[in-house]
């Protein structure tokens, strides 16, 4: 599995439906493409609010950023991630 970073902008409309119920959903549209959620951050600044995720690979990332922006109204911006560890490995 491969870590991934979803960083998300609320619309207008999805500020409206912000709930503890949406995030279940939310969390279910990804378990759906194969990923997990590691931890959920919600943002000051430039984005609302970051996944912390794992998945298999890119295609399942899209598929759950579609999705969710399906479901919540959320658009979101992926960005892959490795350790600092792996990265130092790769470097050296």
């Amino acid at each position: 599995m491969a870590k991934f970073f979803m960083y998300g902008k609320y619309s207008k409309e999805a500020m409206e439906g912000i709930s503890a119920d949406r995030t279940k959903k939310a969390l279910d549209v990804i378990a759906r493409a194969g990923g997990t959620v590691n931890s959920m951050y919600a943002l000051l600044g430039k984005y609302d609010i970051v996944l912390i995720t794992d998945f298999p690979g890119v295609a399942e990332v899209m598929k759950a950023s579609i999705g969710l922006a399906k479901v919540t109204g959320i658009s979101f911006t992926s960005f892959s991630a490795i350790t600092i560890e792996e990265f130092d490995k790769i470097m050296a």
